[in-house]
């Protein structure tokens, strides 16, 4: 894009020299600053550049005829890279898809900004960029077309919004008072004198037709300048930019019905025989009725932003800190990392951080979506926004402000809300033309009417032509899809299930196959032991015991697992004395004086025992991918055990449900093919690739992806981010690495797999509604503006009166909000809660001979 040379700085127009600052990527000796400096002084216009390496940042000082496209292409032609930015914005006075259109084209045309979307709904505005991009220069764009723009600052933003947003209902609900108060007299004097013959002979006889006139004039007069200017202090300014909006509608349709009804009043000689007649109450009633719609509309977009707020208030504003060996309380923004925390029972967390002292359950459910507490002890992480249950707890803070997880989940949500899907664009195009189109229309309405129409044709053309200008909503059209997708993606958070990109709403509902990881994704990610048998007439406690205490001190992973067993059973463990590793056969140790021998079954063959009491058992691990480890006690064969990566328990009920919405379920992973189709056929799963490397992931999302169509790829680790990455929708397990989160579209905060058929269902849910809400609001204008015509009365004699066009317009954006708000209601495909831990199999076998 090429720059203008009136540049802006911060503080508005360039006058002069003044100074920018650019990020600058690559350096990494001084001759890297002293190449950038040169390139930059090389360009016309530049005075004299400053490089910080450490800062990573060129101080620049130009005059007003600088290029700034030229400084960053200097620093490129010089090989380093200068960053793009994403700047935000919160815009007021928005009330339609055209404001929208409008708003979007005047930031495109300011120097660097390559994309930008407005957000309706969320009255938010995204800008990408160059690095020189200033908010001084957009909101300046944005005033430019008649709408306030003001920055977005984290935290305090959300609050002040809100509090605007309320401010805004109240005067909307005091000016929907007053314009009801002054209409209804309005109403009565002019409706009843023609529905009601009592009525009409009341006004006649005590104060007369032209008198009632007169009060009709002040009491509209009132109606329109006071409760009404918000119409006129917008539209009227638009539509002499040549850029009229839904304002611009309703201020030239109740303006030329007040002033047809002024010159009817006070000038009647120079209207037509037969013309003379008022229309005060049509255009009283139309501000009334329009503002009765805005003010719905702003409690139900109110309510869009509910799971916003409530994750804003899942944060306490103030914690217990010891500072000085004394507990003091302070607000989160004094909290530093490294700080201790004291949390009482029942009191929420105030940061993230991992537990130093106290025992407790916390409420996850907030973050996570899971409804069971997890038990916090010693050296285990702490979410902020939980809630402490049973215990006092004492936690050193690991992130505090904007780099916790609960103000992260906020961003991602936002940004998920403030985005546009590709569904939208063909809205976008159609309302940017919608308004004048309507104007031109209203127009052409007028001309037919005042030619063809019959006697009184002026009045048949005024009534006709300001109820084509009435009936139009745009609002409706413009709320549509943005609403639908705040709405879906806050009941996504409430459930665990975070969109990071909007545009996964509509991709992940074209979905025909899934494909997971295994290790950590289906499965737990860790081997505990998952299948333990004795003989007869050995207590497997005892044995368990000495197992493990021979196994605490090997560092193997199958080690670890059977002494976390024996933990988790609170056995003691016996002293050991003696203790040998074998290659490749086990271990051997003496364990309160018995000798233990471990291993597989090779190694029992070499110490002469024989295996087969547990063949069969041996034969159904074996048919589940598991290979068993034996043990012998003082000589003598005494168990069988299996340690593997056990199925997370909310595994087969996901992919059920995968199945149940008519998905293909794959799986890809590293492990052997002998575990991976054990674990398959277990399952019911669809498809295996297994033994491939990271990039033989992103091969199979590949292969799969021509084969299938759509997919989406759930995983949890850092070797999964490639194929995540690939992956029409990444589907990242919340407990898993930043890398996979970051290469993701979607997050699950919780590990439950049961997340991932919610969120396509929810997927289905979210775009099925925005369908609906289009359907209405195009269908409902492209009905009406012909009846509103008057298409209609030659065949039936029937005319769409502008009161009634007012009352259909301002209840169109309501339906289209509260059909949006219907999302709220949205239930996952099958229940999420857990079931009960299942224990290791303890049962009894036959002694061996």
């Amino acid at each position: 894009m090429t720059a203008h040379t009136n540049l802006e700085t911060e503080d508005g127009p360039a006058a002069g020299p003044t100074k920018i600052t650019l990020p600058v990527v690559g350096m990494t000796c001084a001759s890297c600053v002293g190449r950038v400096e040169r390139a930059l002084v090389g360009v016309r216009g530049v005075s004299g550049a400053n490089v910080n390496p450490a800062t990573e940042r060129a101080e620049i000082t130009i005059d007003e005829a600088a290029d700034r496209d030229a400084l960053v292409k200097a620093i490129e032609d010089a090989g380093y890279e200068v960053p793009g930015q994403k700047l935000q914005l919160a815009v007021e006075g928005m009330t339609c898809a055209s404001c929208v259109g409008r708003v979007e084209k005047a930031l495109l045309s300011v120097p660097g900004v390559t994309s930008a979307s407005v957000n309706l709904a969320s009255e938010r505005a995204s800008i990408w960029g160059s690095a020189y991009l200033t908010q001084a220069a957009l909101i300046a764009a944005i005033a430019s077309t008649g709408y306030q723009a003001h920055a977005i600052s984290a935290g305090a933003d959300g609050q002040a919004q809100a509090a605007r947003k309320q401010l805004d209902q109240s005067a909307l609900a005091r000016d929907v008072s007053i314009a009801a108060l002054l209409t209804l007299p309005v109403f009565v004097l002019e409706m009843g004198s023609h529905l009601i013959p009592a009525i009409h002979d009341l006004v006649m006889n005590s104060i007369g037709m032209q008198e009632s006139w007169y009060v009709q004039f002040a009491l509209t007069t009132l109606v329109l300048f006071w409760p009404g200017l918000r119409f006129y202090r917008t539209g009227l300014p638009a539509l002499a930019k040549g850029a009229p909006d839904m304002n611009s509608l309703v201020a030239v349709g109740t303006l030329a019905a007040w002033s047809y009804s002024v010159v009817a009043t006070f000038t009647p000689q120079v209207l037509p025989a037969g013309t003379v007649n008022v229309y005060f109450e049509a255009a009283a009633v139309i501000v009334t009725l329009i503002l009765i719609g805005r003010h719905l509309e702003a409690r139900a977009k109110g309510r869009t932003s509910d799971a916003i707020k409530h994750l804003v208030g899942l944060q306490p504003r103030t914690a217990r800190v010891q500072r000085d060996g004394k507990s003091v309380e302070l607000s989160l923004a004094e909290i530093v990392t490294g700080d201790l925390v004291d949390v009482r029972p029942g009191e929420r967390v105030a940061v993230d951080g991992e537990v130093v002292e106290g025992s407790s359950f916390v409420d996850q459910s907030m973050i996570t979506g899971e409804p069971v507490p997890v038990e916090k002890t010693t050296g285990d992480t702490i979410v902020g926004g939980t809630v402490n249950q049973t215990g006092a707890l004492t936690f050193r803070a690991t992130a505090v402000g904007a780099d916790t997880a609960l103000s992260r989940i906020i961003r991602m949500v936002e940004e998920a809300q403030g985005s546009k899907l590709p569904i939208q664009a063909l809205v976008d195009r159609v309302t940017l033309w919608f308004v004048p189109a309507v104007m031109g229309i209203a127009a052409l309405t007028f001309v037919v009417w005042a030619i063809f129409g019959p006697d009184p044709a002026i009045t048949f053309a005024l009534v006709n032509a300001v109820a084509v200008l009435i009936i139009a909503c745009p609002c409706a059209m413009g709320l549509a899809t943005p609403t639908s997708i705040m709405v879906g993606t806050g009941r996504g958070a409430e459930m665990g299930v975070l969109f990071r990109k909007g545009e996964a709403l509509q991709s992940l509902m074209g979905a025909r196959v899934v494909a997971f990881d295994k290790t950590g994704t289906l499965t737990a990610g860790r081997p505990v032991l998952t299948d333990f048998e004795t003989v007869d007439g050995v207590a497997s406690n005892d044995v368990l015991a000495l197992l493990a205490a021979v196994e605490s001190r090997s560092e193997h992973p199958i080690a670890r697992a059977i002494v976390q067993a024996a933990q988790e059973q609170r056995l003691a463990l016996p002293d050991v004395t003696d203790f040998e590793g074998i290659t490749g056969f086990g271990i051997r140790a003496l364990a309160d004086g018995r000798r233990v021998e471990i291993g597989a079954d090779r190694y029992m063959e070499r110490l002469g025992l024989d295996v087969s009491p547990f063949a069969t058992t041996a034969a159904h691990l074996a048919q589940d991918g598991k290979s068993p480890l034996y043990a012998a006690i003082d000589g003598r064969l005494t168990a069988i055990i299996a340690v593997a990566d056990p199925i997370k328990q909310t595994t087969p009920d996901a992919i059920k449900a995968l199945h149940d919405l008519g998905l293909k379920v794959a799986m890809i992973t590293g492990d052997n093919r002998h575990t991976a189709e054990a674990i398959a056929r277990r399952l019911n799963i669809d498809h295996v690739v297994s033994e491939v490397l990271p990039d033989g992931k992103v091969a199979a999302v590949r292969e799969m992806k021509l084969a299938h169509g759509r997919l989406a790829f759930v995983g949890d680790g850092i070797n999964d981010a490639p194929a995540l990455a690939e992956a029409d929708v990444g589907i990242a397990i919340g407990t898993g690495t930043d890398i996979a989160i970051e290469a993701a579209d979607v997050v699950l905060m919780s590990g439950s797999l049961m997340g991932v058929p919610t969120a396509i269902a929810l997927s289905k849910a979210t775009i099925g509604n925005i369908r609906q809400n289009l359907f209405w609001a195009f269908a409902y204008n492209t009905a009406l503006i012909p009846v509103a015509a008057g298409v209609l009365y030659p065949t039936f004699g029937l005319l769409l009166s502008p009161v009634l066009a007012a009352g259909a317009m301002a209840m169109s954006s309501v339906f289209v909000l509260g059909n949006a708000l219907r999302l709220k209601r949205f239930l996952p495909p099958m229940s999420s809660e857990p079931r009960s831990k299942t224990q290791f199999l303890t049962t009894q076998r036959a002694p061996a001979e």
